[in-house]
């Protein structure tokens, strides 16, 4: 097998991640020859490592993290022969989740022993690269807010949104598509590469992450008294199934809102322009599962 590099994100999820270098190293044993593993101390970081190793010749990489970790990973991999890994630690995990790999240590690793580079698709917004989902509107603003919290999980993520729900103007979008011009009064918009934001929350059941193609989940200003219903729909996988919800496929996309402020790419907040522009880079990421 050639050569790992591990990159660990000590602070991702519910709790810190104290001991995971060890536990790392205990179980890849001999089966991992020349395991280097790094714990990065801030942000962008992960990024750094990468490119500097991909440099050396290193094609493999394990992401140990949340979806954050994995996006600062990946940027540094993106149209490069060179492969991630997830070892999914954070506490939504919802590319992990969408590839099927396992959210507990060993099922992890044991995963990482027999796995092999598959080619996936992934997402540009403005700029910036996003390999799960990304998004503008409510969760955007709640992304943000959740990244300022000095508690994380799901639990703490949930009581944020229930708290500014009732509070949130939904905006008005002009989105290009296709060709087409439509204007609307959206609650948010979410790109997405992969099915889910995480934590079983399915906001494109039916996206794949290498058709080349992006789902663009437009969920328009719904009552108070169907704020269960949207819950328990991306729970089960049939938000695409309600009435305040369109989902069109396509490989590009342009849309015009009315200020400035939030998106977010794989749940890490980022303030961007009015213009958001966003397209697909069909299989230009090698995962290995």
């Amino acid at each position: 097998m050639e050569k790992t590099v591990f990159i660990i994100n000590p602070i991702a999820g519910n709790r810190p991640q104290r001991n995971i270098k060890e536990e790392i190293l205990k179980l890849t044993g001999h089966t991992f020859p020349g395991t280097c593993i790094f714990v990065t101390s801030k942000q962008g970081e992960a990024t750094v490592i990468v490119k500097e190793k991909v440099k050396e010749g290193i094609k493999r990489f394990v992401a140990v993290g949340g979806d954050g970790t994995v996006n600062e990973v990946a940027r540094g991999l993106v149209n490069t022969e060179a492969a991630v890994g997830i070892i999914p630690t954070g506490s939504g995990n919802g590319l992990a989740r969408h590839l099927g790999i396992p959210l507990n240590l060993p099922g992890a690793i044991d995963l990482l022993r027999n796995a092999r580079p598959v080619a996936v698709d992934y997402g540009i917004l403005n700029g910036t690269p996003f390999f799960c989902t990304a998004g503008i509107g409510f969760d955007a603003m709640i992304g943000h807010e959740f990244s300022l919290l000095g508690k994380r999980g799901f639990l703490s993520y949930l009581r944020l949104i229930l708290t500014r729900f009732k509070s949130y103007t939904p905006q008005k979008y002009i989105i290009k598509i296709n060709g087409s011009e439509t204007t609307k009064v959206l609650f948010l918009v979410t790109f997405a590469n992969g099915s889910q934001y995480g934590n079983r929350a399915y906001i494109a059941p039916q996206a794949s992450i290498n058709d080349g193609f992006m789902d663009i989940s437009m969920l328009s200003p719904f009552p108070v008294h169907e704020a269960l219903d949207i819950g328990i729909r991306l729970l089960t996988k049939t938000i695409d199934s309600s009435k305040y919800v369109e989902i069109v496929k396509c490989k590009e996309v342009s849309v015009e809102r009315e200020s400035q402020g939030y998106a977010h790419f794989d749940g890490e907040p980022m303030i961007t322009g009015r213009i958001v522009d966003v397209k697909i880079i069909p299989g230009g990421l090698n995962v290995l599962v």
